[in-house]
């Protein structure tokens, strides 16, 4: 199945539909069934400790799988989370970027699974996963 947004495409669409947090993320890469999502970590994300708060890392993995879903069935903004749950694994490295991998498991017509690993920049195992399930509004 090929994409319907690219990387421009949906860094657009964040600007356009999410303008309060678009500045916060930024697409690396697009391909099938999956995508690449920076947080570019700032002073709002870290918690007491100088590192990513967990509340900050769900929010990465769930614009990350959102926005993995949306490459593949277009701009339909009213896709929503009806389930999600993450497992914090290690702590990231203080000053750092996050990375988050989606990936879109199953693209049904009304529902999407799909699970996300994040990392900090330069880190070679992941800090964080996730399983979120969203679902599709009729086309």
């Amino acid at each position: 199945m090929a994409s319907k947004m690219d990387k421009a495409a949906l860094d657009a669409f964040l600007v356009q539909e999410f303008p309060q947090v678009a500045s916060q993320f930024a697409v690396e890469d697009v391909g099938e069934m999956t995508l690449t999502l920076r947080l570019i970590a700032a002073e709002q994300h870290l918690r007491p400790g100088g590192t990513i708060s967990g509340p900050t890392m769900f929010g990465l993995a769930d614009v990350a799988t959102y926005l993995a879903i949306l490459a593949m069935i277009g701009p339909a903004a009213l896709t929503v989370t009806t389930n999600g749950n993450i497992d914090f694994m290690r702590k990231p490295a203080a000053g750092v970027d996050l990375l988050c991998t989606a990936r879109v498991l199953k693209l049904g017509r009304v529902l999407a699974v799909g699970d996300a690993l994040i990392f900090g920049e330069g880190q070679a195992a992941p800090v964080a996963r996730a399983a979120l399930t969203y679902s599709i509004p009729p086309q």
